[in-house]
């Protein structure tokens, strides 16, 4: 187990903020270049069949980008159970790091379809290792929680969204205009230098924070009974799975059946693990509620991210296909449009970290649940400008780039509204014990939504484009029905939090 006592943390500041946190920015923006940059190009080398990409069709291989980008996001359940129990934060972030090193050095050899696979699997192990624990750090790093806390979160955020616009740059413009395995290899890169970073610099500016290992319990029949609790689930989710198999509702043959099948098992694990925290974590009354507020909040996560997540799929193939790329006579490549999302980041964070501090000085509440239905409303007004530009290609031309461009800024603000202030929350409202695994929690919510991103793409076949419109309208009915229905529960919901802001 891990000592207690805690070694000295360097006291030293930047723009009012502890040093550790610029350590996890960097280390962090290195990590999202990686991540990114990679998922930028994915899809389009999945379905490329003329510059030696999978050649597949946009079904399946919009099913296989979501099979990835939710695993990458639901591993970090059993990366934050590893930090939490086994490894500390800290150790989970290195061993993470070079674990998705190595995936993306195999991603880099052009050695056909078995090889790419082990790469993705790889990726997506250490990024569920490294991703929760990363955010729990920050965390650690205020204990004091509030307004600072959160515009701390923003600050990190930045980190992210700078990691994403020079991963998207750069691994964009070298897999679309290079050749794709370029393009994987300088992911390889970007992570090597995330985890020097990390190495270099925590042990000076973070101390012992992501240290902590929780104890052994003292009760020797409890480990056994939470065995057979994880024993009895496990068992539920396959006998589900087995049952859908053989009705036919599902056919996990298919790649469109497996990531079909990846949505029940998501689905099913986020409910189960809330429910086995809430009933046997052995939390009292006031952490019952939190955790019940943070699987709304959790709700909220993957409804907004089903939308967002479009960006890396059906947007993507939007502004491939249906997009004016042409720069000044030049033909840019249309996974650029993707770097509108964290440069709208990078302009409009500062802005709203400020604006959460100024309100909260002046007493002015704006709470965690009405950010987070404001973020859905904004996402719902961004999909209606798609159902614009959707109306428009069914004339036959190319669309302008501002519709993508203002579509971007709606739902860049949404998530300035609901990812910052989500990973805060979970780190204030979550038990001490349960910290990491919540935190992973949290990004299972992202997991559902990008596995939505990548089945909603596969209905963007060249030979359904009067389909466009309504599918993007089935977006907007949605966010905007779930955004106005948590409005109608913001004072139960602060009540719960239990005056944690």
């Amino acid at each position: 187990m891990e000592s207690t006592i805690e070694k000295p943390i360097n006291q030293a500041t930047l723009f009012g903020h502890p040093m550790g946190l610029f350590v996890l920015f960097f280390t962090e923006m290195w990590e999202r270049f990686s991540y990114y940059g990679m998922r930028a190009i994915l899809l389009l080398f999945l379905i490329d069949n003329v510059r030696g990409g999978m050649g597949m069709n946009e079904a399946d291989g919009a099913a296989i980008y979501g099979i990835y980008t939710a695993s990458v996001y639901l591993l970090s359940l059993p990366g934050g159970w590893i930090a939490d129990n086994l490894l500390g934060q800290r150790k989970s972030i290195f061993y993470g790091g070079i674990v998705i090193m190595l995936g993306h050095i195999i991603l880099a050899f052009p050695a056909g379809p078995g090889l790419f696979y082990a790469g993705l699997c790889t990726v997506a192990i250490g990024t569920g290792l490294l991703k929760p624990n990363i955010s729990s750090v920050v965390g650690e790093l205020y204990p004091e929680g509030g307004a600072r806390k959160d515009a701390a979160f923003s600050i990190f955020y930045m980190g992210i969204n700078t990691g994403s616009l020079l991963g998207i740059s750069v691994v964009g413009y070298l897999g679309q205009k290079v050749g794709w395995h370029y393009g994987f290899g300088a992911a390889a890169v970007a992570m090597l230098l995330g985890i020097i970073t990390f190495q270099v610099f925590a042990p000076r500016y973070l101390g012992d924070r992501g240290n902590f290992v929780a104890p052994p319990v003292a009760n020797a029949g409890e480990p056994s009974s939470g065995n057979r609790s994880l024993l009895l689930f496990l068992a539920v989710v396959a006998a589900v799975l087995a049952a859908f198999q053989l009705t036919g509702v599902l056919d996990m043959t298919t790649a469109q059946g497996l990531a079909k099948a990846m949505g029940t098992i998501i689905s099913l694990i986020a409910v189960g693990y809330f429910l086995y925290i809430l009933i046997a974590g052995g939390l009292d009354s006031v952490e019952k509620k939190r955790v019940a507020v943070l699987f709304v909040f959790f709700l909220a996560g993957a409804a907004y991210w089903a939308g967002n997540e479009q960006q890396g799929s059906s947007l993507q193939i939007f502004a491939d296909r249906y997009t004016d790329l042409n720069l000044f006579g030049w033909e840019m490549p249309s996974s650029w449009f993707q770097n509108l999302n964290p440069a709208f980041i990078l302009l409009f964070s500062p802005v709203l970290a400020g604006l959460w501090v100024f309100l909260a000085n002046r007493k002015i509440d704006y709470s965690v649940p009405a950010k987070m239905a404001t973020s859905l409303i904004l996402l719902g007004i961004a999909y209606i400008i798609m159902v614009v530009a959707a109306k428009l290609v069914l004339t036959g031309e190319r669309t302008s780039p501002l519709y993508l461009s203002f579509t971007y800024f709606f739902f860049t603000l949404a998530e300035l509204f609901l990812s910052p202030v989500g990973l805060s929350s979970f780190s204030k409202l979550a038990p001490k014990r349960y910290t990491s695994q919540l935190m992973g929690l949290w990004f299972v919510g992202s997991s559902l939504g990008n596995l939505i991103a990548g089945l909603f793409a596969g209905g963007f076949d060249e030979k359904n484009v009067a389909q466009m419109p309504d599918l993007f309208l089935s977006v907007v009915y949605f966010s905007l029905g779930f955004g106005f229905l948590l409005l109608l529960f913001v004072k139960p919901l602060k009540k719960w939090m239990g005056g944690i802001q």
